[in-house]
């Protein structure tokens, strides 16, 4: 991999994304561009649910973006689920080469927190570190401090690292000169 590509999903803040960038190309040691926004309807959404559902949102997104050297992370505002979750955070899918995450779950107001863009940026940073991990092949990690270790909750988020311990970092590295 040699490019990480983040695609706003309609309207995102650009600082946000900027600030992201930066963060994920120290940590993958990748060039990270942001794109243009990929705009998706709220008719997208389950309206059962009002949540979008994470594959039809993967599957437009490597249809937008088809250059196989690079990893696509969406970042959106929808509320994510899959068939096997009520929600999530993120997700990704290894063979489309793709993750999203979901800010509407990170955001300290969801919880009836006050206006927190320190504690969203790091959250979201986590979970981008997350779900490209995903993306370049890695499990989950029992090492609740690592960026793989599974949130089943955002505190399981803000417990962790915004990286990987040791043994990830090198399943890592070898995915990603493979």
């Amino acid at each position: 991999m040699r490019e990480i590509s983040i695609v706003p999903i309609n309207a995102i803040d650009a600082g946000l994304l900027t600030r992201l960038a930066l963060c994920l190309e120290e940590r993958f040691l990748a060039a990270c561009i942001v794109r243009g926004a990929l705009a998706v309807p709220k008719t997208a959404l389950n309206s059962a649910r009002g949540q979008l559902f994470f594959g039809s949102l993967a599957s437009r997104l490597s249809a937008a973006f088809e250059n196989r050297d690079e990893l696509i992370l969406g970042v959106t505002e929808f509320d994510l689920y899959k068939t096997s979750h009520q929600f999530v955070f993120g997700s990704s899918s290894e063979a489309q080469r793709c993750a999203v995450v979901s800010l509407h779950r990170l955001r300290p107001a969801f919880y009836g927190d006050p206006l927190d863009e320190n504690a969203l940026f790091q959250r979201l940073l986590k979970e981008s570190v997350h779900e490209i991990g995903h993306a370049l092949g890695l499990k989950h990690c029992y090492n609740a401090r690592c960026a793989m270790y599974y949130s089943n909750s955002v505190f399981d988020t803000d417990n962790k690292y915004s990286h990987f311990c040791e043994t990830c970092e090198r399943r890592s590295r070898a995915n990603r000169s493979a």
